[in-house]
């Protein structure tokens, strides 16, 4: 039984949930928090209450933003003709710290997996496909994960997608198999955009 007092039980458990979090860290967050100036941890929550009431998603992109369209979708010094497809926000911001992709984003909301029960129309594709109506986009870019369903879904959008005049490229990847943008480095996410083969 945990000599802990409640509170602080379950503060660790719910730090421990969090992504990227185990259990040791969550105890030093949490025994941090309990410790420091009330003031500090009155600052913690209201950033995390002000975060969670304000951020949405962003109508054309799916990017994470406070105003919709989000920044990058305003910007009109981006190419628009350019259009990057990722699975989550998260990965918009993975791109955008590599500093070389000048274009817009489109954020699937995930990848296609049956064996989770994830089929195409559970992705925003339909949306994607809205966005090319205009003709404004020339080449899609696929920066999905390096896994199977990774590999499935970039194949199925190159098909889907696939028209006259229309490029799709699939980003070149400098590391391991299996894994996602979150662990590449601003360089090997700069040399993978440019080194990006054409699917369709």
């Amino acid at each position: 039984m945990s000599s802990l007092p409640p509170s602080l039980n379950a503060l660790i458990t719910a730090l421990a949930r969090l992504p990227g979090i185990g259990p040791r860290s969550a105890e030093r967050i949490a025994l941090h928090l309990v410790q420091a100036e009330p003031s500090e941890a009155r600052r913690l929550a209201e950033s995390i209450r002000l975060a969670r009431e304000h951020i949405r998603f962003c109508d054309p992109c799916g990017a994470l933003t406070e105003t919709s369209p989000c920044a990058i979708c305003s910007d009109a010094s981006r190419d628009a003709s350019l259009l990057c497809v990722v699975e989550r926000p998260v990965d918009v911001f993975n791109i955008e710290k590599s500093g070389v992709f000048r274009g817009v984003y489109h954020v699937l909301g995930g990848k296609i997996s049956p064996l989770d029960g994830i089929e195409p129309e559970d992705l925003r594709i339909r949306e994607l496909e809205e966005r090319l109506k205009s003709g404004a986009v020339r080449e899609i870019i696929l920066a999905l994960s390096t896994d199977v369903e990774g590999d499935a879904t970039s194949y199925y959008l190159a098909k889907r997608l696939g028209r006259p005049g229309l490029k799709i490229s699939r980003i070149a990847y400098g590391l391991p198999a299996g894994s996602g943008l979150e662990y590449a480095d601003e360089l090997t996410l700069s040399r993978a955009l440019e080194g990006r083969r054409e699917l369709a």
